[in-house]
C-alpha cells in the first residue's frame, strides 16, 4: 500500500514539473514599476536574511558556547530593561526604513494621472471584456480554442502538445509600447482579479466598484496572466494575454478592429 502511495506522489511531482515552469522568485517584469517592486522585494528579502543570520547565529553560538558541559550556569536575573529597549528600538527602526520606500512605491502604483490610453476591463464568468475608451474598440477575450478542446477529461487533444496550454486567449489585449495605459477594472458578476506578473499588476475586479491601475511597458512582447480570485468552476480557464507592440503596429491594429466593428454594424 505504501509503495502505491509513493508511486502516486512521484507521478504528481513529475506531472507538476512537466506542466509548469518552476520559479523561486518573482519576475522583474517589463515596466519601471515592476522593476521597482522587484527591488523593494529583494531589499526586504535580504534584510530578513540578515536578521535571520544574526538571530539564529546568536542562538546557535549561545547553545554551543554556554552549554552545561562546559560548566556554565544559568543566569539568575528576571529581565533586562536595556535588552528590552534594544530589541524594541531596532525592529522599529528597520520597519520605518523599509516603510518609506514601500509607501512611495505604493503611491506611484496608484497614480494614473497623465494616462495616454484608458481601457475598461470587465470580468465575467469566465472571460474578460476590454473597452478602449479613446477608440471605438471593444471585444471579449476567452480561452483559446486549442486549450478549450484539450481541457476536457479524456479529450483526444494532448494538452502537452498545445502551446501555452490554458494561458492563451482568442483575443489578447493589445497596447503600444512606452505608453501609459490606465486600466479601470470591474466585474459583471462575482469577484475576479486581473493578474499579470510581468506587469506587476494584481487588481481585484469587484461588482459595482471600479479599481484603477496603470502600467507602461518598456519592451515589446507577449505577457500572460490569469484570474487570481476564485470565481467559480471555470476559474482556471480565464487567462489574460497582453500583447505590447510598436506604435505603428498598434495604430494598424486599431484600424483593423474599427473596420471590423463597422462592417458588423452594417451587416449584423
Amino acid at each position: 500500500m505504501s509503495k502505491k502511495i509513493l508511486t502516486v506522489l512521484l507521478g504528481l511531482v513529475l506531472a507538476g514539473t512537466a506542466s509548469a515552469d518552476w520559479a523561486l522568485n518573482m519576475p522583474e517584469g517589463v515596466t519601471d514599476l515592476s522593476q521597482a517592486t522587484y527591488d523593494i522585494h529583494m531589499l526586504m528579502f535580504w534584510v530578513c536574511v540578515a536578521i535571520g543570520v544574526v538571530v539564529f547565529g546568536a542562538m546557535i553560538y549561545s547553545l554551543f558556547a554556554h552549554r552545561k558541559s562546559k560548566g556554565h550556569q544559568p543566569a539568575d536575573f528576571s529581565h533586562s530593561t536595556s535588552a528590552e529597549v534594544i530589541w524594541t528600538v531596532i525592529p522599529v527602526v528597520i520597519l520605518l526604513a523599509l516603510a518609506v520606500p514601500a509607501a512611495k512605491l505604493m503611491m506611484e502604483l496608484e497614480d494614473d494621472r497623465g494616462s495616454e490610453l484608458s481601457i475598461v476591463v470587465t470580468a465575467y464568468q469566465w472571460k474578460w471584456h476590454y473597452d478602449y475608451q479613446d477608440q471605438d474598440v471593444e471585444f471579449y477575450s476567452s480561452l483559446a480554442r486549442p486549450s478549450l478542446e484539450a481541457r476536457p477529461l479524456g479529450a483526444e487533444v494532448d494538452p502537452f502538445g498545445v502551446d501555452s496550454y490554458l494561458l492563451d486567449v482568442d483575443n489578447p489585449l493589445v497596447v503600444p509600447v512606452d505608453t501609459k495605459v490606465r486600466l479601470m477594472i470591474t466585474s459583471n458578476d462575482v469577484l475576479h482579479a486581473w493578474y499579470v506578473p510581468e506587469l506587476a499588476i494584481k487588481k481585484d475586479a469587484i461588482p459595482g466598484l471600479v479599481n484603477t491601475t496603470w502600467f507602461r511597458a518598456n519592451e515589446v512582447g507577449t505577457y500572460r496572466g490569469q484570474c487570481a480570485e476564485l470565481c467559480g468552476k471555470d476559474h482556471g480557464y480565464m487567462p489574460i494575454v497582453v500583447e505590447v507592440v510598436e506604435q505603428d503596429e498598434y495604430l494598424a491594429w486599431v484600424e483593423t478592429q474599427t473596420d471590423s466593428a463597422q462592417r458588423f454594424a452594417a451587416n449584423p
